[in-house]
């Protein structure tokens, strides 16, 4: 399962969060828990949980249903240095 998972998001889910300098890596797969962690673009940025529910989990579970029970994000999104979209960007509405 775990290879079928990595296949999915190598393949998937990477290209379309690519433009954006986002990537998305297995972290674990146990007991039908999975462990994500973002990194580049979608480390640090406000719409990342919205990239992991709309995105990333729609299309795991459309794969894999029932054997996975819950996503779990292990990113320290405090930490992220290159932010796609950044505390520090300016607003468009500025």
């Amino acid at each position: 399962m775990r290879r079928q998972i990595q296949k999915v998001i190598a393949e998937e889910i990477n290209p379309m969060i690519a433009s954006h300098g986002g990537e998305i890596a297995l972290v674990d797969y146990f007991e039908k828990n999975l462990s994500i962690v973002m990194s580049g673009g979608c480390q640090g940025c406000a719409a990342s949980s919205a990239t992991l529910k709309q995105g990333i989990e729609r299309v795991l579970r459309e794969r894999f249903g029932d054997d996975i029970n819950e996503i779990i994000d292990t990113t320290d999104h405090g930490a992220g240095e290159n932010p796609f979209f950044s505390e520090d960007a300016a607003s468009p509405f500025a």
